[in-house]
């Protein structure tokens, strides 16, 4: 996932963030287990395509893997991938059939007022830095009663409370752009904000949603020998590495 950062009317992109979510060896993609519940979810809330296909946009799409994850159980409804990231769209249309460049402010997204039945909406939010213009600009393009499946990383997950207490700063948090300081892991992947499962749901209802159900799902690069406690504490997505929320338009 990468898609652009929001910033005000009229000022130009920072470029450090710009050339950041440009850099090819950024990764632009989450782990698949994440892709196919949170596909799973949108399909039980779409309903199969005999009843009338149905348009999806999946904003900060990436290199298209999750929407590629998504499409067999999506069969029929129409998959629109949008970023920011040239580099990624250049890879997305290996796996989509419409992937085009957008943001979420400037102008906002390429698409009409209540135009979408549902939006992708996966790993974005922790990267940007206007998150209510984002969730405004989503609020815009889908038809009332339409679906928002949200994810993000926990920032309350199960081995960051420990490490919290421990003074170690929390997975998926990042104090710079150049390099991990003081938590584990090997990536800077660019996030800037993170939610527990109650701030989550507390933000999205108060842009214009109804949250219908919060689930929790694993993290890709959680240690081998901790995947299976990882996954088994899902049942509890308060503590989940990954918080998938469904919500619908208001």
């Amino acid at each position: 996932m990468t898609t652009a950062p929001p910033r005000p009317s009229g000022s130009q992109p920072p470029h450090g963030l710009r050339d950041f979510y440009e850099d090819p060896a950024v990764p632009v993609a989450s782990g698949a287990p994440r892709s196919l519940r949170q596909a799973r979810m949108l399909a039980a809330a779409l309903g199969p395509a005999t009843s009338g296909a149905r348009t999806v946009i999946d904003i900060g799409c990436g290199d298209g893997s999750a929407a590629a994850t998504a499409a067999p159980l999506l069969a029929g409804h129409r998959i629109v991938g949008v970023d920011w990231s040239q580099d990624a769209l250049r890879r997305a249309h290996a796996h989509l059939p419409y992937a085009v460049r957008g943001e979420l402010t400037d102008g906002g997204l390429p698409f009409r007022s209540a135009s979408a039945d549902a939006v992708l909406f996966s790993e974005v939010v922790e990267h940007l830095v206007d998150p209510d213009a984002a969730l405004d600009e989503i609020h815009r393009i889908l038809r009332p009663g339409g679906h928002l499946m949200l994810s993000t990383p926990n920032l309350a997950a199960w081995y960051n409370r420990a490490l919290l207490l421990a003074g170690v700063q929390p997975v998926f948090s990042e104090v710079s752009l150049r390099a991990i300081h003081g938590r584990p892991g090997k990536e800077v992947v660019g996030h800037l904000r993170l939610y527990t499962a109650r701030a989550l749901r507390e933000f999205v209802t108060a842009s214009g949603f109804e949250v219908v159900r919060l689930r929790g799902a694993p993290f890709h690069g959680v240690p081998r020998p901790m995947r299976p406690l990882d996954r088994l504490v899902c049942a509890v997505p308060s503590l989940s590495s990954i918080l998938l929320l469904h919500a619908r338009r208001t």
